[in-house]
């Protein structure tokens, strides 16, 4: 009996076979590794994948990115395995496209297609849908011209969700329209979390952001140091929509800890326009944690793709703490390795809190919240004062408040990142 039947009501998996090239410029990675993270964006999307396959060339063929005789092999191959569509782990031109679905006689998506695909599955805001469509019809729109027979695939399966595919069948004119809506709508709401920005600035509540490669164990560690309960598993792209959480850090001090979209090597540059706004908040952060997993064999270049996209979003002046994650997996010795190569790091377990209160130090410490004992001589008849006297009980810890008179004196241990805001009050010591 076919496995491709399925027991429940949910229609069966495509079956789908990703290839990878293999070319002078990439020959440093290991091909497998990049092809195992290719079959993990592939099961983000739904399929299963049956068949792998590499091809080896000093540059991609200009008409059928593989070459024809690969091409036709690899179209045998997938009529023997009853392959439903193949993924690319580049990003095709439209002739490479049209030409390897000609010789295929299959659908063929892209490695940026793919991982808009995903995006359109995990977004569940209206935000997260409006910076999805916007990736998409950017992507789409210049793989118009010539490709009617693609645009008329309106089944469904892989790189078919999100905008409705009726829009693709419009002129470019209506799809430049609505392009240009999205972008004013996606513009309204980075007013929106400017204008939420500055008032968290006001009140001099210090934000930190985790940030790092998809499945590094960043919302296991946002649940941690939060006592939340977001939806943390293995999968890729799970946490798409920002979350943000108030945290106590120490005494009374408080921050905002959010946790964002996992980053992966080659981001689309549509994703990473389209989610500006949301992204901003990574560059307008006062910290930054890079959530790093430890036990990756490729942690190097994951987090070469990270530092890349935080330069494109301007987040390179952010000061960072990085955080090796998932050190549970590591045997004595490739934790001892790991140490030693990266002196200046956290090492942690989220998910068994291992390294929880050096974390939260090295974040106080971080933020400036290390604090300094000051006394105050204030007036209490004077308006300024007494905003003064409420400043202290909402930023600092205060240790004694005794009254004479008019007279206010008090004694508060005040963050370091605050000093300027009271130092002008303060008695000498």
């Amino acid at each position: 009996m076919s496995k491709r039947g399925a027991r429940s009501n949910e229609p069966p998996k495509e079956r789908a076979a990703i290839v990878g090239l293999v070319t002078r410029t990439s020959r440093s990675v290991d091909p497998d590794i990049i092809l195992e993270e290719l079959a993990g964006l592939a099961r983000a999307a739904g399929a299963e994948v049956v068949l792998r396959a590499t091809q080896e060339r000093r540059v991609a063929d200009a008409a059928t990115f593989i070459g024809r005789g690969k091409a036709e092999t690899l179209a045998l191959a997938c009529g023997e395995a009853s392959v439903d569509v193949v993924i690319v782990d580049n990003e095709l031109t439209p002739a490479q496209s049209r030409n390897l679905e000609e010789v295929l006689g299959r659908r063929v998506i892209d490695r940026t297609e793919l991982i808009l695909d995903i995006f359109a599955r995990r977004a569940r805001t209206r935000e997260g849908h409006l910076q999805v469509e916007l990736a998409q019809l950017q992507y789409r729109l210049p793989r118009l011209a010539g490709s009617s027979e693609a645009l008329s695939r309106l089944g469904g399966g892989i790189g078919t969700r999100g905008p409705g595919e009726t829009k693709l069948e419009t002129d470019r004119r209506r799809i430049r329209h609505r392009i240009s809506v999205l972008k004013g709508e996606i513009g309204e709401v980075g007013r929106r979390r400017g204008y939420l920005r500055s008032r968290r600035k006001r009140a001099d509540v210090p934000t930190v952001a985790l940030v790092g490669y998809t499945n590094a164990g960043k919302t296991t560690l946002f649940n941690l140091l939060t006592g939340a309960s977001a939806v943390a598993s293995h999968a890729l792209f799970v946490t798409l929509d920002p979350l943000m959480r108030r945290v106590k850090i120490a005494d009374a001090r408080q921050m905002l800890l959010a946790d964002t979209v996992g980053f992966i090597d080659r981001l689309p540059h549509q994703l990473v326009a389209a989610f500006r706004a949301t992204l901003e908040e990574v560059a307008a952060a006062d910290l930054l944690i890079h959530v790093i997993d430890a036990s990756a064999e490729d942690r190097d270049r994951r987090t070469d793709a990270v530092r890349s996209v935080l330069a494109e979003v301007g987040a390179t002046r952010v000061p960072t703490i990085e955080v090796f994650n998932k050190i549970d997996l590591l045997d004595r010795h490739g934790l001892a390795g790991l140490k030693a190569a990266h002196p200046d790091a956290l090492f942690i377990s989220a998910a068994t809190s291992a390294g929880r209160a050096e974390l939260t130090a090295a974040i106080t410490g971080g933020l400036a919240m290390d604090a300094e004992r000051l006394r105050f001589d204030l007036d209490h008849g004077r308006e300024a004062d007494r905003r003064l006297v409420a400043d202290l009980y909402r930023h600092a810890r205060v240790v004694s408040h005794q009254n004479h008179g008019e007279r206010v004196a008090i004694e508060a241990d005040v963050p370091r990142r605050l000093m300027s805001r009271f130092r002008r009050a303060r008695v000498p010591a």
